[in-house]
């Protein structure tokens, strides 16, 4: 059985796409393959590494990678979700090999913050809302999927 694929795309892929990365393969693996990319990549960011590892994801050895790695080539994805706020949103890359493009609206955890504290806990709230954010896509996909086998059954 062919595995939904998945690219998460957000600016830096330095935590939002790689948490929804982490998050889809852990929770859907055996049905989904995901990805994340970055419009400009930046170093992973500690404290993303720092919030997953508290529940118990380990993305301690995640590379970041380019968007343009991925919409250079032929790769094929099934969804693309844009994790970017509205302001990122419109530098992103256009993916012509998808069935759908989705963007979720969610605030770089780093951005306008003043020190440690506030980024890491700015991080773990972003964690949370990506994780809320997979669970909902993982349902509506599996829905999607029933009614389309359905319909050719």
């Amino acid at each position: 059985m062919n595995k939904i694929r998945v690219l998460f795309v957000s600016a830096h892929n330095s935590s939002r796409s790689q948490i929804a990365e982490a998050f889809l393969n852990r929770l859907a693996g055996d049905e989904f393959e995901a990805f994340s990319a970055g419009i400009t990549p930046r170093e992973l960011s500690p404290f993303a590494v720092q919030v997953m590892r508290r529940i118990g994801f380990d993305i301690s050895n995640n590379k970041t990678k380019n968007v343009l790695d991925f919409s250079n080539s032929n790769a094929h994805f099934d969804y693309v979700v844009l994790t970017c706020d509205k302001q990122t949103l419109q530098i992103c890359p256009v993916f012509l090999n998808t069935k759908e493009t989705i963007h979720w609206d969610i605030i770089d955890p780093e951005a306008n913050k003043r020190d440690n504290l506030q980024i890491l806990e700015s991080t773990k709230k972003v964690r949370d809302i990506i994780k809320s954010k997979v669970i909902s896509f993982l349902k509506e996909t599996t829905q999607k999927k029933k009614e389309n086998f359905q319909k050719t059954a």
